[in-house]
């Protein structure tokens, strides 16, 4: 029996095209599916300190939901740098006004925190609607 501890190559890295769709499904889970995918956590081959993870298209963002009174407790905050600067949004107008960076940033929150985990994101194509332009990729709708 062989003891030692497998290791993926560079070389040996396959990458596939996956959909998923967020329509009536709680945010944060559909978030853990994409971020799962594209760290490559559901391959046997799975490697932490390599980016060896599928590219994932989520789909129909601005119909995803939140659980609870998650809508209108669940406050956005960041920075402009300046004194004073703290802006604050909640999840029903980040919802409305921009959907798909909701998302992303659940996405991203559940990546490792490193130059890493911004090649990961790279992977990552979020969609308000229904439609997008990767049809030529052939990705397949993963469902959860």
């Amino acid at each position: 029996m062989n003891n030692t501890t497998y290791s993926l190559k560079k070389s040996e890295i396959e990458r596939k095209w996956y959909i998923i769709d967020a329509a009536n499904k709680p945010l944060g889970r559909v978030a853990t599916e994409a971020a799962k995918l594209l760290r490559g956590k559901h391959k046997p081959t799975y490697t932490p300190n390599m980016d060896a993870g599928d590219h994932v298209i989520v789909l129909n963002c601005k119909e995803a939901i939140f659980t609870g009174h998650k809508l209108d407790q669940k406050i956005y905050r960041h920075h402009s740098g300046y004194i004073g600067g703290m802006k604050e949004t909640t999840a029903r107008e980040m919802m409305n006004k921009n959907p798909e960076k909701a998302m992303t940033l659940a996405i991203k929150g559940m990546l490792p925190h490193n130059s890493l985990g911004r090649q990961m994101l790279k992977k990552l194509r979020v969609y308000a609607g229904n439609e997008h332009e990767n049809i030529a990729q052939k990705p397949e709708v993963w469902n959860f």
